[in-house]
């Protein structure tokens, strides 16, 4: 899949040449037959998009990798179950589903994995990590019982929750006080972490997954003003930021959901990341790429990319 499509409209072109400028040497999509991470750690990029439909960017998801074998799977919006299976990745293997939160750009695919995981054998629990809930959005346990339990929308998965089938999702609530962060330890040398985060009045995260001494930091959708993933991504080797309006973006329903370039730059500085991706692109975020990338980088000095579907992200030690 290239970086660097052709058919933008005339009023975006400048802004698909920047990125292709910025993507052509940072994409590194996995050689044929290779998977992403065939040797040490890496992050794949599942869906670089929002909630639009564009042909080009399946919605929010994220697979981190390590030795060939993808460890957590972090969202599953829209289109992700196809670049799942695209990239070679396997539910049987995973160790961890987390939710940043429970908008359908991050998880509609979700049922569709657990569907596939019929046919690949599974027979270990999973953890489905993920916000509390309010009015507005359902909390992550109660999300899975919509899905999957005998009254919700898919019953006849509903062995995926009680355990006949051989393994079960087992959901968890994640609900950090204040700026507190939330961990846990996982199999095979792995932690997770977390902290609240604000997306307008919705309830909502952003992770850390620590692996074999390398760690990586997704903000999910936030605004940026509870001054939590400072942080949650201190000293991260690469911290995946969503970069979903422009820094000239006024409109004030978009800022109170999310956080301007200059924001993420000022993150990644105070937080001493080593390496930002911009991901969950929209058309407003693009529109003026240039600038918006000139404005994170006033507060931000470190390596900067632009996300596209499946780009591979090999980490180490000090993001170099």
């Amino acid at each position: 899949m290239s970086p660097c499509p052709e058919d933008k409209p005339q009023s975006m072109r400048m802004s698909a040449l920047a990125m292709c400028l910025l993507c052509a040497q940072a994409f590194a999509g996995p050689a044929a037959g290779e998977v992403c991470g065939a040797h040490g750690v890496a992050v794949q990029v599942l869906g670089s998009g929002g909630p639009e439909l564009r042909g080009e960017r399946a919605s929010t998801s994220y697979v981190v990798w390590r030795e060939g074998r993808a460890v957590v799977l972090i969202d599953a919006g829209g289109g992700s179950a196809l670049r799942f299976g695209e990239s070679g990745a396997r539910f049987h293997d995973l160790h961890a589903v987390l939710f940043t939160h429970l908008h359908a750009d991050h998880n509609a695919d979700f049922p569709a994995l657990v569907k596939a995981s019929f046919f690949e054998g599974r027979d270990a629990d999973l953890p489905v990590l993920g916000p509390g809930g309010n009015a507005l959005l359902p909390a992550t346990d109660r999300f899975l019982e919509l899905l999957f339990g005998e009254q919700g929308v898919y019953p006849y998965l509903h062995a995926m929750l009680d355990g006949s089938a051989g393994w079960k999702l087992v959901p968890r609530v994640v609900s950090p006080e204040g700026q507190s962060i939330w961990s846990m330890d996982l199999p095979g040398n792995l932690s997770i972490a977390a902290v609240r985060v604000e997306h307008g009045p919705l309830p909502a995260l952003a992770w850390r997954v620590d692996i074999g001494g390398l760690s990586i930091a997704f903000s999910g959708d936030m605004n940026g003003r509870l001054g939590t993933l400072e942080r949650l991504a201190a000293d991260a080797d690469l911290l995946l930021a969503h970069h979903a309006i422009g820094e000239a973006d006024d409109d004030s329903v978009a800022r109170r959901l999310h956080m301007p370039p200059s924001e993420i730059g000022r993150i990644a500085a105070e937080a001493k990341v080593h390496r930002v991706v911009l991901t969950h692109l929209m058309k407003r975020s693009e529109l003026d790429l240039e600038a918006n990338l000139a404005a994170l980088r006033k507060r931000f000095d470190g390596p900067v990319e632009v996300a596209t579907d499946l780009a591979c992200y090999p980490l180490v030690a000090g993001g170099t």
